[in-house]
């Protein structure tokens, strides 16, 4: 198609799918803040409140192929508002329900709303802007919506004891909506797509691929620093056993976010020149299960997780490794497909690594209660957090195995 200059409407669109990247990336490690509140507020334990913070990925991860699907065919003018107002819609029973059910299906609402801003975004950029500028556009978003889940650490934790939950929450649905009203009055209409057939049989393709569903699968065995720690667990952790304040512990996951927007370009570019893709997967894979080795079973000092965590967060990147390698194996008519499919299998995984957390956690509970809400001692957040080494190098080894299965098939199409 031939793309229009360049102005000031092409712009605006971009800049409000991006910013609606980021919201969602608030949106989503608001758990992480918001923990002794809402275990209060409901009276749950870890348990539950795992399942409460993972039901975010099963809505996220259950929409793409829909949301991908309704995007072609209605455009982004009408979906991405109706996502974003889904999103607003999931937080208000933290405000005004009185029983934590409701939260759970505001969650879910939260994910499968959100599950439209990166598909928003890449339907944007492939409308607007010409091919040769697709990456370099598109890693601009990603750094937009990284920045969103810095911001949802300390900031909002210094706005949320300033102001108090209600208040913080408020002015989040209320930009929430503007946010909602703005994308709709700036992207165009476009014509219905009547002409969208076998889709079904895509999927069914993509997913019996057994080369993609293995990529996928270590690949999901590996985000437990990004949506498991990150996500929800790192600030509670590092305030009950390194004893850190509120405001550095709120902190300190975030750094996970930046190296992350370090990593997307320097790994895509290093591996786009050597191909070794399994090979840095794998590095990515080594080096984060060995920094949460150190972290969970040592006493670290603030400066040693500071260049930790960025590390961990450049190595995270290995996810955008792992979603082009899965495409690779997919017919070109299906890399889209293919990439929306991976990225649904991996966050996935979100659900089973905080239900994982939230359930050991509860099994070695003592008992001790502080105003009706469930204490859990060191010992209880460092055992259940090993799930994330343990996962790491669960993907190690599968990638391991991965790249020399493709080695010794190599060799034997050579001999």
């Amino acid at each position: 198609m031939q793309h229009r200059k360049y102005g000031i409407s092409i712009w605006l669109m971009w800049g409000l799918a991006s910013f609606f990247y980021a919201y969602q990336y608030i949106l989503r490690v608001l758990p992480n803040i918001m923990m002794a509140d809402i275990l209060e507020k409901f009276q749950i334990d870890a348990s539950l409140f795992g399942q409460y913070s993972g039901l975010y990925y099963i809505g996220y991860a259950g929409m793409h192929i829909p949301v991908g699907i309704l995007l072609d065919k209605y455009g982004p003018k009408w979906i991405l508002p109706l996502c974003m107002i889904l999103t607003v819609i999931g937080i208000m029973p933290l405000l005004y329900a009185e029983h934590w059910i409701y939260p759970g299906i505001g969650r879910l609402l939260i994910g499968m709303g959100s599950s439209a801003a990166i598909l928003g975004v890449f339907k944007i950029i492939r409308i607007s802007f010409p091919e040769d500028k697709f990456t370099f556009i598109l890693g601009c978003s990603v750094t937009i919506g990284l920045v969103g889940a810095i911001y949802g650490g300390q900031p909002i934790n210094y706005l949320m004891h300033t102001f108090g939950m209600e208040s913080v929450l408020k002015i989040i649905i209320l930009l929430g909506l503007v946010l909602a009203v703005a994308t709709f009055w700036s992207i165009p209409a476009q014509a219905v797509n009547h002409a969208q057939k076998g889709w079904m049989e895509s999927v069914k393709t993509v997913l019996t691929n057994p080369q993609i569903i293995f990529i996928c699968l270590f690949a999901g065995f590996m985000v437990g620093p990004l949506e498991g720690f990150a996500d929800v667990w790192g600030k509670e952790y590092l305030k009950i056993v390194y004893k850190l304040n509120e405001n550095v512990a709120a902190s300190l996951p975030s750094l996970i976010f930046l190296g992350m927007c370090f990593g997307s370009p320097i790994l895509s570019w290093i591996t786009e020149k050597t191909k070794a893709y399994f090979g840095f997967i794998i590095l990515s894979a080594i080096v984060m299960a060995a920094s949460f080795f150190l972290l969970l079973t040592g006493q670290l000092p603030v400066s040693v997780m500071t260049v930790m965590f960025v590390i961990v967060g450049v190595f995270c990147a290995y996810q955008i490794l792992a979603i082009y390698k899965a495409s690779t194996y997919s017919g070109e008519q299906l890399v889209g497909l293919t990439t929306a499919c991976a990225n649904m299998i991996i966050m996935t995984f979100g659900y089973v690594f905080h239900s994982l957390i939230g359930q050991i956690m509860t099994k070695l509970w003592d008992g001790s209660m502080q105003a009706d809400v469930p204490v859990y001692d060191p010992h209880a957040y460092t055992l259940a957090l090993m799930v994330i080494p343990v996962g790491l190098m669960l993907g190690a080894f599968g990638f391991i195995w991965l790249a020399t299965a493709k080695k010794r098939t190599a060799l034997a199409i050579e001999s």
